[in-house]
């Protein structure tokens, strides 16, 4: 099965991108964690995303924030799917990162999930390398059916709580 990159433009990301890597984890997915910085490290992004799909990797999951050009500056070295997270910052709450993760130049794209959204990066991850992989499709198919199963048992807890009312 191919990796999972995870980029973060900065160390202080580490606790948001922290349930992507639990994720990816539990379904068995090789995981690389990584510091670099479009702006101050751009040649050593570029080498990385430019040398991924050699190096065994699938899909690259970018975490930035403020600018957040790291997703777009990794998504032009490759053809692998690039995921970006847009990391909230004291400034704006991670708005400014969303439309900077969202708002890529055509032939480049980078597919985004919401503010701070670790968790379905590596979901979304996890569902491209399943296309051509009947195990981990099987996988998240069982995750899906637990988390159905948790909100029919939390629906009929409510519907108790409601008869008392």
């Amino acid at each position: 099965m191919k990796k999972v990159a995870i980029i973060m433009g900065s160390d202080s990301d580490l606790p948001i991108v922290t349930p992507a890597i639990k994720q990816l984890k539990e379904l068995g997915i090789d995981t690389e964690v990584r510091v670099m910085s479009a702006h101050r490290t751009p040649e050593q992004a570029h080498d990385f995303s430019k040398n991924a799909m050699g190096n065994g990797f699938g899909v690259i999951i970018a975490a930035a924030g403020m600018a957040a050009h790291l997703g777009g500056v990794l998504a032009a070295g490759t053809t692998i799917p690039v995921i970006g997270i847009p990391c909230s910052a004291k400034v704006l709450d991670g708005m400014d990162a969303m439309l900077a993760t969202v708002m890529m130049p055509p032939g480049i794209p980078v597919a985004t999930v919401g503010v701070n959204a670790a968790k379905n990066a590596a979901i979304l991850a996890a569902e491209i390398l399943a296309v051509g992989d009947s195990d981990l499709q099987s996988k998240l198919i069982a995750m899906r059916q637990d988390m159905a199963e948790q909100v029919i048992q939390k629906d009929a807890a409510l519907q108790e709580k409601l008869k008392e009312i």
